[in-house]
């Protein structure tokens, strides 16, 4: 019976999730570029990092923003869209507050998950501690669209997509000169 399951389910995914996932991605491709030609790059966050928690960050930084950076990259020399998604800052404030303020478990796992995800830049270890308590979700959208803001206020980005996201990645992506703004935009989002 597993096997007649996993085939049933491969057809599913085949004809039925897979160009759900090619319709959802063009039009978060079309979303992306109208809110990049209009300058309006923090509010990016109210859509990316609901998306990202539920576990489609690599969809959203590989299929949509990279391909934006490049091509700002080509322009340029450097982009700010390899900061939206690869930015550890609103995850790492969300690790840290259930550091200070949580109780059990979570307060013992979290700083153990601060450092996976900034200094290891897997930033899924988050996800699950946004979605134990979905009301929390406005904390990340929040610190990502304040990072957002002061990446766009100091001019800053990368010059290639940074894989893992973590601050050591950030830092060595960093254009020469363009170091303070991308630390100063992940401290703002982790605050």
């Amino acid at each position: 019976s597993l096997a007649i399951i996993g085939m049933i389910l491969a057809i599913v995914g085949l004809f039925v999730i897979g160009p759900s996932m090619t319709i959802i991605v063009g039009v978060m491709n079309i979303g992306v570029s109208f809110i990049v030609k209009n300058g309006l790059l923090p509010l990016l966050a109210v859509f990316m990092e609901p998306i990202k928690v539920l576990f489609l960050n690599n969809a959203i930084n590989h299929g949509i923003i990279g391909p934006i950076g490049i091509e700002q990259t080509k322009e340029l020399g450097q982009s700010i869209m390899y900061l939206l998604e690869a930015n550890p800052g609103p995850g790492l404030g969300v690790l840290l507050a259930y550091c200070f303020y949580s109780k059990g478990g979570m307060k013992q796992s979290a700083p153990g998950a601060a450092i996976i995800h900034a200094l290891g830049g897997i930033h899924e270890i988050y996800f699950p501690y946004v979605l134990m308590n979905p009301l929390l979700i406005i904390a990340p959208i929040v610190g990502s669209a304040a990072g957002i803001l002061v990446f766009s206020i100091f001019n800053a980005g990368l010059v290639a997509t940074p894989s893992p996201g973590s601050i050591f990645a950030l830092m060595a992506l960093a254009p020469k000169g363009g170091m303070i703004g991308i630390l100063a935009g992940v401290a703002v989002s982790t605050a």
